[in-house]
């Protein structure tokens, strides 16, 4: 018997509050830089917050980063937002 389209199946995994901003921030950020394949995040989980570090080539960082950090400050703002919706706080921090 075939699921009918549009029916959600249940999984094995939970999907983390955490899960929906590293979604929408690594969007963001595969969306920035040359080098997509370089661009990985960690999703450190603790009681009610999230830290995601987002890694890519030094040459991206720049890109990332923006001018006088305008853009990770952007980046920053959506992802809090987003975390707030799904009752979680958030930091994003780039490493190298």
């Amino acid at each position: 018997m075939e699921a009918a389209e549009g029916t959600l199946v249940a999984s094995d995994q939970t999907e983390l509050p955490s899960d929906r901003v590293a979604d929408l921030v690594e969007y963001i950020v595969c969306g920035l830089v040359d080098d997509e394949d370089a661009v990985s995040l960690d999703v450190t989980d603790s009681e009610g917050s999230s830290l995601i570090e987002v890694s890519c080539s030094e040459e991206d960082a720049g890109r990332v980063i923006g001018r006088k950090g305008r853009t990770i400050k952007a980046i920053r703002t959506l992802a809090r937002a987003l975390g707030q919706r799904v009752g979680t706080t958030v930091e994003v921090e780039v490493v190298g």
